[in-house]
Parts: structure tokens; C-alpha cells; sequence
């Protein structure tokens, strides 16, 4: 079975150091943009991010007055006009349509569709907002996959009526592992268990009152929290899907691997891990019962839209306080996650002592994760990046948390 990594490396020769005030304010980044540290070339900003004012600030704060690109950027930055394409901003009825078939789809991981094997359901990429048939297969017309099969860029998805069959394709993969390394199969092994959480957590939202799909996420919780303790690396597998548009399952399972470390690293006992992971992984069931059109709405939010997404913490303490296959103690996580040690945050506007432990961790793992996650109307921040901006909002976060978090996450690029 053919299964690898890549790994690229990038030497001094292959960057150019530029003025930051060479950047152009309020205009998407044609280029990465990269700083030094210690000898060693650290992407802060994504080809796409708007330069804002935020931008300059957090240089500024780091004393930083020289940034890097690569060498191939240097034309985009003499141009004194860049163009961009259209975005979903300027082109409402692409981005509706997009919202809506979105419901019906299933995004993968790309890592699994192996040159030489054979699936029995279509595959899909997203591109400019539309879904495009890129294999054509059934049960009774299946079709092999080829190095040249699956595009590099883009999200690859499923119709979400193949998950069976998508299912038992990873089982069968799974069999296979004899045929590849010790370390690829390690994180094969952690994929599998992310991949299966994701799945899961899609019924869990499509059904969320199900006492069985609770019952399920424990199990998940469990072989997620093992992994880990086994292999503290396999963090860094278990978070394999950067780059990829918003899906709530996916920033579900993103939130409790997240968490999950965290609490590892602070020292957590293995039962109260587990609860945290539990409250962490469905922190946002409560979504499940807010309209996809404002769930998915381009652009700011009117204060009633943004009133009413703010109730799926309540919503979603409702329906799992009503779950007795979930801990007690795991529904701060729910409850808490969008409160702020200063204040400012929701539903209660909760200060200081106030916020439980479960509370703080999940905090931070929900804004990490929902800053490094791609939207369709705006790139991902690197980890750097999102990590400068947490830090940044003084009073919002616990410090000693956050010194540990960054600490967890010091391999992720």
C-alpha cells in the first residue's frame, strides 16, 4: 500500500527578505510571508490573509521589521496593483448555492484515497465554491484511483449517502497495514481514529437527542485519549486537517484532540481527561438546531443572526443534560466555551474564578482552532499567527493555560 508524508525543506537561498513597509494595508496577501527565528524559516501569514492594521500591530509588538518570502513572490510584490479573483463576497448567488449542496456533502481526508486502490462511491472537489465530480463510481461501477486521480488542491468530499460505503473502504485500508512502515502505520492508526470521530460526530449533529451516537463519542474519546497518552506525538496525526473549509463535525473533533492535549499536559488525571474530552468534542452540538443559512451566511452577521447563533450553548446544554450516557462534569465545557475571563464573552458574561477549568481549556481550543480553520470568504492564520492574536487579548484567557498550550503545540507549522 502506498502511503507517505511530505516533507519540504527550504533553505536561505530560496527566501527574500523585504521591508514590512512594503506591504500594502486593507489587500490579500499575494505570497506567504515568513519571519526568522533562531535560523529557522516560521510561516506567520497565508497567501490570502488581508493586511490589516492588526497586521502591523502584532510586528510591531514582536519588534519585527524585516519579514521573508519566497523567491517566486517577488514579481507579486513589485506589481503596485494586485489582482485578485472574485471572492465569495462579490458573488452572493455562488456562495448560496455552495451553502446549500454543502449539507449534503461529506469532506475527507485526502490521505486516504491511495493510489492503486479501488472505491465504490463518487469523490468530489471543491473549487470555487462548486462541487465537481472528479471520480465517477458506484457498487456496481467502481473505479480505481491513480497518482493523477486526485487534484492537490481543494477540498475532496463524499455525498454524505456514501458514508457506509466510505466506511467499510477505511476498514478495508486498515487491513492492510502490514504492508507499509512501523511509523506510517502509527499515523495511518491515528488518521483512522480521527477519521471515525468525524463521521461520527456528522450523525451526532444530524441526530443529536440519540442516547446510542453519545454513547459512541465515548468510545471515540477513549481510543483519542489512549493514543495520545501512548504517543504524544500522535497530537500532531490527530490534527491533520489544516487547510480544509469550516465543517462544524470537523472543528468538533479538532476542539477535543485539542483539549485532550491540554489537559494531558497540565497534568490531568485520565478520568477527568475523559470528561473533558467529552464536553470538548460536542461543544457545539447545540448547532445542530441553528438555521444552515445563518450558520453558513457570508459576511457580519446582524445582531439578531449573531443573537441567535449565541444560543447554541444554551441549546446545547439542553439537549445533552438530558443524556445520562454524558458526565455532568463535561457540560461546563459546553457551557462555558465562549466565556472570557474578562467578561466580554457568552451567554453569562462570566468573569475570572468564575470560568471552571473546562471552561478556560475549551476556550482555547475552540478560538485556536476556528482562527487556523479556513472559511470560504477568507484563508486559515498560521498556528503563529493565531497563537500572537489569543495572546494578544489580554485578560481573555488564562496565561499559565496558554503557556501550556503553546508549549503542546510547539511541532505545528
Amino acid at each position: 500500500m502506498k502511503y507517505k508524508s511530505k516533507r519540504i525543506e527550504i533553505s536561505d537561498k530560496d527566501f527574500l527578505k523585504i521591508d514590512v513597509n512594503r506591504i500594502i494595508l486593507n489587500r490579500p496577501l499575494p505570497f506567504d510571508v515568513y519571519i526568522k527565528e533562531a535560523g529557522v524559516y516560521k510561516k506567520i501569514f497565508n497567501k490570502g490573509n488581508i493586511v490589516s492594521n492588526l497586521f502591523f500591530e502584532i510586528l510591531k509588538e514582536k519588534n519585527i521589521d524585516y519579514v521573508y518570502i519566497e523567491e517566486s513572490g517577488i514579481e507579486k510584490l513589485k506589481s503596485s496593483a494586485l489582482k485578485t479573483s472574485e471572492t465569495v463576497l462579490e458573488s452572493p448567488v455562488a456562495f448560496k448555492n455552495y451553502s446549500f449542496f454543502k449539507e449534503n456533502f461529506y469532506q475527507i481526508d485526502r490521505k486516504f484515497l491511495i493510489s492503486g486502490t479501488e472505491v465504490d462511491f463518487s469523490i468530489y472537489q471543491l473549487k470555487n465554491l462548486r462541487f465537481i465530480k472528479i471520480i465517477d463510481a458506484s457498487i456496481k461501477k467502481p473505479s480505481m484511483i491513480y497518482d493523477d486521480t486526485i487534484p492537490e488542491d481543494g477540498d475532496l468530499l463524499i455525498e454524505k449517502k456514501d458514508l457506509p460505503l466510505y466506511k467499510e473502504y477505511i476498514e478495508f485500508l486498515s487491513k492492510r497495514l502490514d504492508k507499509i512502515s512501523e511509523e506510517e502505520s502509527e499515523e495511518f492508526k491515528s488518521l483512522v481514529i480521527k477519521e471515525s470521530a468525524k463521521i461520527l460526530m456528522s450523525q451526532v449533529l444530524n441526530e443529536p437527542r440519540s442516547g446510542e451516537n453519545i454513547k459512541k463519542i465515548g468510545d471515540v474519546v477513549s481510543n483519542i485519549i489512549e493514543t495520545m497518552l501512548s504517543k504524544p506525538d500522535s497530537i500532531y496525526n490527530l490534527l491533520n486537517l489544516k487547510n480544509y473549509d469550516y465543517y462544524t463535525y470537523t472543528h468538533s473533533v479538532n476542539v477535543g484532540v485539542l483539549a485532550t492535549g491540554l489537559g494531558i499536559q497540565i497534568g490531568m488525571d485520565r478520568d477527568k481527561v475523559y470528561k473533558l474530552a467529552m464536553g470538548a468534542i460536542l461543544h457545539d452540538i447545540g448547532k445542530s438546531q441553528i438555521p444552515h443559512e445563518i450558520l453558513n451566511k457570508q459576511g457580519k452577521l446582524s445582531d439578531t443572526e449573531y443573537n441567535i447563533i449565541k444560543q447554541h450553548v444554551l441549546l446545547g446544554h439542553e439537549i445533552l443534560e438530558k443524556h445520562k450516557e454524558f458526565p455532568e462534569e463535561s457540560l461546563i465545557a459546553v457551557l462555558q466555551h465562549h466565556e472570557r475571563l474578562s467578561g466580554r464573552g457568552y451567554p453569562f458574561g462570566l468573569k475570572a474564578e468564575k470560568i471552571k477549568l473546562f471552561g478556560r481549556i475549551t476556550a482555547i481550543a475552540d478560538c485556536y482552532d476556528a482562527l487556523t480553520t479556513r472559511r470560504p470568504y477568507k484563508p486559515p492564520l498560521t498556528p503563529y499567527f493565531a497563537l500572537s492574536i489569543i495572546v494578544r487579548e489580554k485578560g481573555d484567557h488564562d496565561t499559565e493555560l496558554l503557556k501550556a498550550f503553546i508549549k503542546m503545540l510547539g511541532k505545528v507549522k
